[in-house]
């Protein structure tokens, strides 16, 4: 008899690498206003910063960081050798990543000037193959999946894998994240309608909502449970037929860098849910592994041992919230 293959957790969604450089003046002594249509310029960076990145392999490398075995899903391109080596070390299922023959891995090439001010391309390269990807020979492979989080990505893709998601019965979250900004109302309701939780920043929020044309309260009801993320303020859980949870952020937190802290939020709250634990801890386990990465530059430069995360979760909310996650931590 087949041994029954026990249920993962699948993350859907862009895959890439950062290209970050310095410049150490101002951009805008360099311009000229009148003849901006004219423009030719270039600037002698001070240091460059290659750094893995892509929504999915930032929620994956965090779940594996707490322990679990992620499935990465999303397309690449043949120079993901290197990148793909070191999820894997950190525990990462990415068997299902989709090769391109043709395209390079999603880039994005940034550089910045000493006000903040940045120059930004983005490369989506093997990302637009993502629509290419079926979940159920993955599921056929490692089980069927407990959850499928559905992050931003080749739009197709997204609407690919939520339909697919609808079709099978397989619990999918909604995370359309960077493509509210780009997508009409028709593609932003077929990519939550139905999700078991939907993610998103309070603006994003208030996007939807917008775009949709529906209200806070017809949102809930075309979806199990919204997360909305505050920033510095925490986080809410809105769930149908029950009380609101609202959870701080981790006090004492000194930001360096803000970029993959929705990621490992995201993770956090994904690795309770497998735990089978509430929405409270899970936000408290999503804030606290955030805090990691806010702290750093990177998303996915950090590390701590079992007893260092349940340490810093106790000191933020309690003993009890320790005590309930340590045993699923990874040793």
């Amino acid at each position: 008899m087949l041994q029954e293959l026990p249920l993962s957790l699948f993350v859907a969604g862009s895959i890439a690498t950062d290209h970050l450089m310095s410049f150490g003046g101002r951009f805008s002594d360099s311009l000229v206003v009148d003849q901006l249509d004219k423009l030719s310029v270039s600037f002698l960076v001070d240091d460059l910063e290659i750094r893995r990145g892509g929504c999915a392999g930032n929620i994956s490398f965090g779940l594996a960081a707490l322990g679990l075995r992620p499935v990465l899903v999303g397309a690449a391109g043949e120079d993901f050798a290197d990148y793909r080596s070191w999820l894997e070390r950190h525990g990462v299922d990415c068997d299902s990543v989709h090769i391109s023959t043709e395209r390079h891995t999603a880039r994005f090439v940034c550089t910045t000037d000493t006000s903040m001010a940045q120059f930004a391309s983005f490369y989506p390269g093997a990302m637009s193959e993502a629509r290419l990807v079926e979940l159920a020979p993955i599921a056929q492979r490692v089980g069927e999946p407990s959850y499928v989080l559905v992050g931003p990505d080749d739009p197709e893709g997204m609407l690919r894998h939520t339909d697919e998601c609808r079709q099978r019965g397989y619990r999918f979250v909604a995370d359309p994240s960077q493509q509210l900004a780009f997508g009409e109302g028709d593609m932003i309701r077929r990519l939550i309608d139905g999700a078991a939780y939907l993610f998103s920043n309070e603006y994003e929020s208030h996007l939807i909502q917008s775009k949709t044309g529906w209200s806070e309260d017809d949102v809930l009801a075309r979806v199990g449970t919204q997360v909305v993320t505050l920033g510095k303020d925490g986080v809410r859980v809105v769930a149908r037929g029950a009380e609101t949870v609202e959870v701080g952020a981790v006090p004492g937190v000194v930001a360096v860098e803000p970029t993959g802290v929705g990621d490992a939020f995201r993770a956090g709250f994904l690795a309770a849910l497998q735990w089978s634990l509430d929405h409270e801890r899970a936000a408290q386990v999503g804030c606290t592994l955030a805090a990691y990465v806010v702290e750093g530059v990177g998303t996915q430069e950090y590390s701590f041992t079992r007893e260092q995360f349940a340490e810093r979760l106790a000191t933020a909310y309690g003993d009890r919230a320790a005590v309930e996650v340590r045993p699923h931590l990874a040793g």
